[in-house]
């Protein structure tokens, strides 16, 4: 059994030398399928949820070799990886709709923390409990996808001291948000948090993994990961997206694998216990990324997140294969071994490289990824 999968993948557009430049105005006029987001420095594009790994890789390649051809004829634009303001900007905001009241209060209460390209995962989940469940199980391990994500050690030209800037700034909002115990819990919640103005619309949840629907909170067909930074390339994101399906999948066959119901803290205050390791868990991954050093919730062990996804890969190798997509699975294993991009951008930093060097050979490199996948694997753009 295969679940749907779908990404929501933000991205920066800006010279061949990193600098970014808004210019989602004219992408969203010029080119279907993208959408601005509150600032015009980034624009998003969403794949349509499918359940053959072979064919995400494509729906997120093409969307990106469009829009580059599309840049082309604007300037000498191209994209920029990364999920923060690498080399400046971050003093001020630049409204990609400024009559939109909704973009107002983000600018207002937020400012530049939440101009940031990330990557959200989608899996389909159509039993509300069982997504519930999932949810649950994912928000106290949503700091290994972080750890592995992580892509936004620099901001304004400078190392932030983060591996994930972008998390480590972002406003988590509402400030707490409880594990939901099911469904009509998170109903119940989200219709006081809208009572009480602590969330303007059913899209203001903006925490690691949420339920997600037509129409939020009372029709929900899927899981969506948002913690993860900007993954640049596509074969990382969907083994990041692959060890996801498989840890779902094992917990769709053993229930058990609900933190509520598994782990060893006392049941008196363990919901409260589990939200305050996994808060700790964040702030560590997005400090350290792999190196972090986390609580498991299980048995509330010190562990290291590249020994705990370790641990998880071993568990899920078997359903990832039996399901016939552990080749997607496998590269988890490389960004192990050699870092995820915060990681090696910082040791590029260690050898006396420049922010802008930098950034602008991780530009180069991106660009020269997809055109070798789209080449290998995926029918030319225009077929």
């Amino acid at each position: 059994m295969l679940l749907s999968k779908g990404f929501e993948v933000e991205m920066y557009t800006g010279t061949p030398q990193g600098d970014i430049v808004g210019l989602s105005d004219q992408i969203v006029a010029g080119i279907d399928g993208f959408v601005r987001e509150p600032d015009s420095r980034n624009v998003e594009y969403t794949t349509p949820p499918l359940t053959k790994y072979e064919d995400l890789l494509c729906s997120l390649l093409r969307p990106r070799l469009r829009l580059r051809e599309y840049l082309q004829k604007l300037g000498n634009y191209t994209l920029i990886p990364g999920s923060t303001l690498a080399l400046g900007g971050s003093d001020r905001f630049f409204r990609s709709d400024p009559s939109n009241p909704y973009h107002d209060y983000i600018e207002q209460t937020y400012g530049t923390k939440v101009v940031t390209a990330s990557v959200h995962i989608n899996i389909g989940i159509a039993d509300p409990e069982t997504l519930m469940r999932a949810c649950r199980l994912v928000r106290v391990e949503a700091p290994l996808y972080l750890a592995l994500s992580a892509a936004s050690p620099f901001i304004d030209s400078k190392a932030t001291g983060y591996h994930s800037t972008r998390w480590g700034l972002f406003p988590q909002t509402p400030t707490y948000v409880p594990l939901f115990e099911s469904h009509a819990h998170h109903i119940r919640w989200v219709e006081e948090q809208l009572a009480a103005g602590t969330m303007q619309n059913v899209r203001h949840l903006w925490v690691s993994v949420r339920p997600n629907g037509d129409r939020r909170p009372y029709n929900l067909n899927r899981l969506e990961l948002r913690i993860c930074d900007l993954v640049s390339d596509p074969i990382s994101l969907l083994a990041i997206a692959a060890l996801l399906e498989a840890r779902l999948l094992q917990l769709i066959a053993d229930p058990s694998l609900d933190p509520l119901e598994t782990s060893t803290i006392p049941a008196t205050n363990r919901p409260e216990e589990l939200i305050a390791i996994t808060a700790a868990n964040e702030a560590a991954a997005a400090q350290y990324s792999l190196d972090a050093r986390l609580t498991h919730w299980q048995d509330g062990r010190s562990i290291l997140a590249r020994d705990w996804i370790a641990e998880i890969y071993q568990d899920v190798w078997a359903i990832a294969k039996q399901s016939g997509f552990n080749c997607f699975l496998s590269p988890v294993q490389k960004i192990l071994r050699e870092g995820n991009e915060a990681q090696q951008w910082l040791q590029l930093c260690s050898y006396g490289f420049s922010v802008q060097q930098i950034m602008t050979q991780a530009s180069l490199a991106m660009r020269e990824r997809e055109s070798e996948l789209e080449a290998e694997l995926c029918s030319p753009v225009a077929a």
